[in-house]
């Protein structure tokens, strides 16, 4: 099986860790992997204006890339540019009009999208076209021992057309993170909001969020946090040294994507998970599980 694959902007720099587990983790269950050309960043948030139409065309642009080389689906990882490129392909289908006025703005370049073109998640993808049940003859460590909290936050599952689970109660990630072998810990902060772009000017704001998502997890028995959004992972992974120092008795919680835990699982070497661009080192608890 061969996919198309969007990556963005963060995975090619701070977010590392997310795209090399993923990739490797892909190349293990035998899918290959089509990195589109020239794509764009995806605009980071949807655009709510009603009249904003031109905040559609760069991230309709990448879809249109995926379909020029011969695919009606593309793939991607982060939370954020799922939502956008799902969001704004739903606006392109809306009406003719707002079709229209896309291929304007388009000037030159030919606009004849698919409505069937999709865009999925990588969890949607793993759900539906590779099956949870079907991994279990792929995993060579499965993680037996680790308790996993899984965090989704504001993007994978709103709003209610768009996400690919239950808004108040999703259940994707907890399914996979069984099928790896761990133990799932649900807990009432999981689709909380981390306090997103409020860490550039509120920090404080974020500060407050990252400490009671995680302690909450922690209250509920989970040792690390699976996320799959690289701002989550920025606010609640490198935002607990200021949380350290506001509250001396908090305990540092690792913070891992939730294809570290497939890549480990599925025995890609060390080098593909990518731990050392992880804040809260993940190494000592998966050493202490048999993991590493």
């Amino acid at each position: 099986m061969k996919i198309a694959y969007y990556p963005g902007c963060t995975l090619k720099a701070h977010g590392k860790n997310f795209e090399e587990s993923a990739l490797c983790s892909l190349k293990e269950l035998g899918i290959e992997v089509f990195e589109i050309p020239r794509w764009n960043c995806c605009g980071t948030v949807f655009s709510l204006a009603a009249d904003d139409i031109i905040h559609h065309v760069a991230p309709l642009r990448n879809l249109i890339r995926a379909q020029e080389a011969g695919f009606n689906s593309i793939v991607t990882l982060c939370a954020m540019c799922y939502n956008t490129l799902k969001r704004s392909k739903a606006r392109y289908d809306e009406s003719s009009d707002v079709r229209d006025k896309i291929k304007r703005f388009m000037d030159e370049e030919k606009v004849n999208l698919n409505g069937s073109f999709k865009i999925l998640h990588y969890l949607e993808f793993i759900r539906d076209e590779i099956k949870f049940e079907n991994l279990g003859p792929k995993i060579v460590k499965p993680l037996r021992g680790l308790k996993v909290a899984s965090y989704y936050g504001c993007l994978l599952v709103r709003p209610k057309g768009i996400g690919f689970d239950d808004m108040e109660n999703p259940t994707i990630m907890d399914t996979l993170v069984t099928a790896l072998g761990a133990e799932p810990i649900d807990f009432p902060h999981k689709t909380e909001c981390c306090g997103a772009y409020q860490t550039v000017d509120k920090p404080q704001v974020v500060i407050q969020r990252t400490a009671q998502i995680l302690k909450a997890a922690r209250e509920r028995g989970a040792e690390v946090v699976a996320v799959s959004c690289p701002l989550c992972a920025f606010n609640l992974d490198h935002r607990q040294k200021e949380v350290r120092q506001i509250e001396a008795d908090f305990k540092p919680m690792p913070i891992l994507y939730f294809t570290q835990l497939m890549a480990l699982a599925l025995g890609c070497s060390e080098q593909s998970l990518r731990f050392d661009l992880n804040e809260v080192d993940p190494r000592p608890i998966l050493k202490q599980k048999g993991l590493i």
